[in-house]
């Protein structure tokens, strides 16, 4: 899989549409960058754009539309409601996949270097990249702002990291570093700026000083007033999700928001968001409104409604999820991706792989998909409403783990290829063996090790088959029973490729447990299968199933 890094640079301009065209042209011409989102504000006269692209790809787009930039934004005539310090007033390097944050700190001290060089302006570094705790967040380097720059930059504690200390009118400073993903998300407010800001004191984790803290950590936030929506908002930026959550920050607002009478109307994000963001807001509000969601589609237009994230603007998910905008150059080739008949055909074909084990996760999925469907073929029917409670409990975790066991088609190819790319590694100096030998029987491992998952996570579906069996709709008996025989055709596909490649495994205790294991789930598999259709064919058809 490739290697990405995200790009998220803050040009101070949101009112010129020739520049912010401009700039994007910039970083869309730029080879190797992928420009995912350009998103303007009129009141805060900024724009934030993403782009996606390898790292020396990121360093180079945000180059050159800092050049662009350079040409088009006098920082001595510009207004905003947003705090700012310069023309390019920060550029993040965010790790997407397959780059760690080191090499994103890599990124941002080329960046900072090649500008200062380029521009003869000052750069200063934050976040991960940051040489000094005081610069750490970025709130401390901006304080002053623009305003208070060219007085900032004569104090040697304020020395940058990169440049000149000279004060540029026409620019400004910069500030570049690397971090996690940020979640730039506002709450509208029909109310004054003021009111606005004291409700963003009471949450932001720096609260109002020392000794007055915020509610919640890792986040920042301020009010201000949106003049072309004719509204307030407090805006936040979630620094980790994972600590402080999406929803979290809207029921926060909401709730002090309450207290002094003012109506929330909706929120915004700004940029991109991460699934699982919105998905964790989707199950917190499934779990407070005792819903029953399965699809990603419906959470996600769940959580769309219940934080308003249409009100000024279409929430158009497949524009703001980052996942659903970056797409792997391989992903097309994915077996998953593959309509049926040519899934079959490339099975067919005279090559190893897809082999037993691709096959073996597909039916498994399928057996999985089988107890799905009769549990939503009973849910919401009334000669079963009864049972709804019951069904909900059982058809979430069989649409779970067949989702698991969909991937693992591909998972099982990809472990087979890694090995046969061990086997083609160079062997002509003992260092070489040494090297192979090894890669060889990491392959192994890993070609064992996704089989063996597979029939672990089929193996959690028998006592919820065997209730489905019991409790599920009558008229879908045949159906039960092939979902019986697929997932234990899935877990006799996985025995097999387990013990194929254990042979060839020279670490005995991981061979002895794992052979040990796999025996023991295959007689499960056996057993459960015949309990499964022995309830079902003694099983009689009545009206109160």
């Amino acid at each position: 899989m490739s290697r990405l890094v995200e790009c998220v640079p803050n040009f101070s301009n949101g009112q010129s549409q020739t520049v912010i065209d401009a700039i994007a042209d910039a970083i869309s011409q730029s080879k190797g960058c992928s420009l995912l989102d350009v998103d303007p504000g009129q009141s805060t006269n900024r724009t934030v754009y993403t782009f996606v692209g390898a790292p020396e790809a990121a360093v180079n787009g945000a180059l050159n539309a800092a050049q662009v930039a350079f040409q088009l934004i006098d920082m001595a005539t510009h207004k905003g409601e947003h705090p700012r310090l310069g023309a390019l007033d920060v550029c993040p390097f965010i790790p997407v996949r397959n780059v760690c944050m080191e090499e994103c700190v890599q990124c941002a001290n080329e960046f900072g270097k090649r500008l200062a060089e380029m521009l003869e302006v000052p750069v200063y570094l934050y976040g991960e990249a940051a040489r000094d705790e005081r610069r750490r967040a970025l709130p401390s380097i901006r304080a002053g702002e623009y305003e208070g720059l060219k007085e900032k930059l004569q104090n040697s504690d304020w020395a940058p990291d990169f440049g000149t200390a000279t004060f540029v009118p026409r620019w400004g400073a910069t500030v570049t570093g690397a971090r996690n993903f940020l979640i730039a998300y506002n709450v509208n407010l029909l109310s004054t700026k003021e009111q606005a800001h004291r409700l963003a004191l009471n949450i932001r984790e720096q609260g109002r000083g020392k000794d007055q803290p915020g509610r919640l950590n890792k986040v920042q936030a301020i009010g201000w007033y949106l003049e072309e929506a004719n509204i307030a908002q407090v805006s936040t930026n979630l620094l980790d999700f994972e600590v402080t959550a999406l929803h979290a920050v809207f029921e926060e607002v909401r709730k002090d928001a309450e207290d002094l009478d003012l109506p929330v109307v909706g929120s915004q994000i700004v940029g991109l968001i991460p699934l699982k963001a919105m998905i964790d807001a989707a199950e917190f509000y499934m779990k407070k409104e005792n819903l029953f969601l399965l699809e990603e589609e419906h959470k996600i237009r769940l959580v769309v409604n219940r934080l308003g994230l249409d009100s000024l603007a279409p929430f158009n998910a497949k524009e703001r999820i980052i996942e659903y905008m970056i797409r792997d150059e391989k992903e097309e080739g994915c077996l998953i991706s593959l309509p049926l008949r040519e899934f079959i055909q490339s099975v067919g074909a005279r090559t190893a792989a897809p082999g037993g084990g691709s096959v073996a996760a597909a039916v498994a999925a399928m057996g999985a998909a089988l107890g799905s469907m009769v549990g939503l073929m009973s849910y919401g029917k009334r000669q079963y409403e009864h049972l709804d409670g019951t069904m909900r409990r059982l058809i979430t975790p069989f649409h779970h783990v067949m989702n698991n066991l969909i991937a693992m088609v591909d998972d099982d190819s990809n472990a087979f290829n890694s090995y046969m790319a061990a086997l083609k590694m160079p062997k002509l100096t003992p260092v070489e063996r040494e090297r192979r030998e090894a890669a060889m029987q990491d392959g192994l491992k890993k070609a064992v090790l996704v089989p063996l998952a597979l029939a672990e996570r089929v193996t959690s579906l028998w006592p919820l088959l065997q209730e489905m069996a019991i409790f599920g709709n009558f008229g879908c008996k045949s159906d039960l029973q092939v979902a019986a025989k697929a997932l234990e055709l899935g877990i006799f596909g996985a025995f097999y490729n387990i013990m194929t490649n254990l042979k060839d495994i020279k670490e005995e205790d991981f061979n002895t447990k794992t052979r040990k294991r796999a025996c023991d789930l295959l007689e499960q598999a056996k057993w459960n299968t015949v309990q499964i259709l022995d309830l079902i064919d003694k099983r009689q058809e009545s009206g109160k199933e």
